[in-house]
């Protein structure tokens, strides 16, 4: 079956049954890469990608829940929020393995969107779906901050 989705701002075809997972999707048919298969069960954030704006998990999406939703992967991020904060991943040394990474920015995007000056716990509550097995939780609150104060300099 061919279903049509846009992606990163571009209308797609692809060809896939309706209950596929929006990941197998992304990674398999359209080789966008970027976005990481974790768990499967919606539990570790890895695959975070945003469906009209707000951070969904490709890997418990079905293809049909997208309709003409807009679908952006890590690839498609951007504008001044992606970039202040890809700046402070990389000036506060946020990665270390880095296989979460491309679902931690995509869950930072949609935070500082929905509130630009975020708290501890706005971060702590928007990054909570979002595992890490480095640990490297107290960087990447530090990099949300600086790069909410980044945003506010511009």
């Amino acid at each position: 079956m061919t279903l049509r989705i846009r992606l990163n701002g571009k209308t797609i075809d692809v060809a896939a049954e309706p209950e596929t997972p929006l990941l197998w999707v992304l990674r398999g048919e359209l080789h966008t890469n970027g976005t990481k298969f974790g768990c499967g069960m919606a539990l570790c954030g890895t695959c975070t990608v945003h469906l009209n704006g707000e951070p969904v998990r490709a890997c418990v999406t079905p293809l049909a829940a997208v309709g003409t939703g807009e679908v952006t992967t890590i690839e498609g991020l951007h504008g001044p929020q992606a970039d202040a904060l890809r700046q402070a991943w990389i000036d506060l040394d946020v990665v270390q393995c880095g296989y979460c990474q491309s679902g931690q920015l995509m869950s930072a995007a949609a935070l500082l969107k929905d509130k630009p000056q975020p708290t501890d716990s706005d971060i702590d509550e928007a990054m909570s779906g979002n595992l890490c097995r480095c640990g490297t939780y107290p960087r990447v609150r530090a990099a949300i901050h600086q790069a909410a104060k980044t945003i506010i300099q511009t």
